[in-house]
């Protein structure tokens, strides 16, 4: 996503923050809680707010962080030994307590390939991590009668953000695909936003809409395969958009999660649907077959 589109904090700070807890509230999430002093100088923007979480690797025995909380913080990580270097990925906030200094995260695991997996499996409380906040990724910049939110397991964080912060007369529609319907969670969504969930059972690629439970949260991570599916992750929630049978009305149109869905939500609305591009954002957090950079 470029950078102009993004709502920017106003006062951004490399945080130092200590695990409190973790637990797995799904089976395929892990929701860890940090928290600490670094806290107070986070400021909640709500939406699809997210950041960069740095992670000690295997071999250190400390946590080396920018100074720098601007764009400038990538050059200093970059002049920084390879052996020195923490692991960097980017997570979207899923709960804030202020008066508890306290911040839920949610991780996708899949196993234990990736250091963020890793780290939501073994997480210890006091464990130190860094966090640079980045700011909130919706941004609706044009007039619009309703909104339509898609994402995959990744994406569910953003989209319970999105749907906590929207207001209480908001219209549209959110689509969530997760691998088991054990993953399907509660959160807050407007009456006038319909909520669907779409499961990717253990084997063949059956969709199931549940448009009377509640919501759901799950996270943004190290995401390696298809979790042992006949579905290409992303694959039913992109078939669900191109059956639903949509309002007329200008739309604002937000798909995050894996690249070929948010791309394929995105080429379906502009060029079928005729919705214009300036209507629809899209963030591939990550793309199938392909490992994150460390």
């Amino acid at each position: 996503m470029a950078n102009f589109k993004i709502v920017k904090p106003a006062d951004a700070h490399v945080l130092t923050l200590e695990v409190v807890g973790s637990k797995r509230v799904s089976p395929h999430v892990v929701r860890v809680t940090l928290g600490g002093e670094g806290m107070d100088h986070f400021t909640p923007m709500g939406y699809d707010q997210w950041f960069r979480l740095f992670l000690t690797r295997p071999d250190q025995d400390a946590l080396s962080l920018p100074t720098r909380s601007s764009g400038l913080w990538y050059v200093q990580y970059l002049a920084t030994p390879r052996a020195r270097r923490p692991f960097v990925r980017s997570y979207t906030v899923r709960a804030v307590r202020p008066d508890l200094r306290e911040m839920d995260v949610d991780f996708v695991v899949h196993g234990d390939e990736g250091p963020a997996s890793r780290f939501a499996l073994t997480a210890e409380p006091g464990e130190r991590v860094g966090l640079l906040d980045q700011g909130v990724g919706y941004n609706p910049r044009v007039a619009h009668d309703w909104t339509l939110v898609v994402a995959d397991e990744t994406g569910l964080p953003a989209v319970a953000g999105i749907c906590e912060s929207l207001p209480d007369d908001a219209r549209g529609l959110a689509i969530v695909e997760v691998p088991d319907l054990a993953d399907v969670q509660d959160f807050r969504v407007p009456a006038g936003v319909e909520l669907r969930w779409i499961a990717r059972a253990d084997g063949a690629p059956t969709a199931e809409v549940l448009a009377d439970v509640p919501s759901a949260d799950v996270p943004a991570a190290d995401v390696p395969g298809a979790d042992g599916g006949h579905a290409l992750p992303g694959r039913l929630a992109l078939d669900a958009v191109l059956a639903a049978e949509l309002p007329s009305a200008p739309v604002y149109a937000y798909a995050v999660g894996e690249s070929s869905l948010v791309t394929g939500v995105r080429r379906h609305l502009v060029n079928d649907r005729g919705v214009p591009k300036t209507h629809v954002d899209f963030v591939g957090y990550w793309r199938h077959g392909h490992a994150a950079s460390s």
